[in-house]
């Protein structure tokens, strides 16, 4: 498949963590995917998206994931440690134009 950009990988957080991708972001040029895995029935991820002054959240159970187009936030918070599979694909690989958002413009 021609792409400009598509990259894979996984993470997976130490017992005690819970956070990922915080602070949150956006890449105008890139959107990604995330599918949380590794977590008992008991636990939930809320992945959080959207545009850092309206957000939105998605309760994810394990095998569960979401796609966050360019111009939304991406991050997630769990009950507990969890492992994700995340994907990211775009027009460039060039990573100065990730814009941080700050902890106090999110809402």
């Amino acid at each position: 498949m021609q792409a400009c950009q598509l990259v894979v990988g996984m993470t997976k957080l130490e017992p005690g963590s819970i956070w990922n991708t915080m602070p949150a972001h956006v890449h105008d040029r890139r959107m990604e995917a995330y599918l949380y895995i590794d977590l008992p029935e008991t636990a939930r991820v809320l992945h959080l998206m959207g545009d850092p002054s309206e957000t939105r959240h998605i309760v994810c159970a394990s095998e569960e994931g979401a796609i966050s187009p360019p111009w939304s936030i991406h991050s997630g918070c769990g009950t507990q440690a969890y492992t994700f599979i995340w994907a990211m694909a775009g027009d460039n690989v060039d990573y100065k134009d990730v814009e941080m958002v700050a902890m106090g413009d999110l809402r």
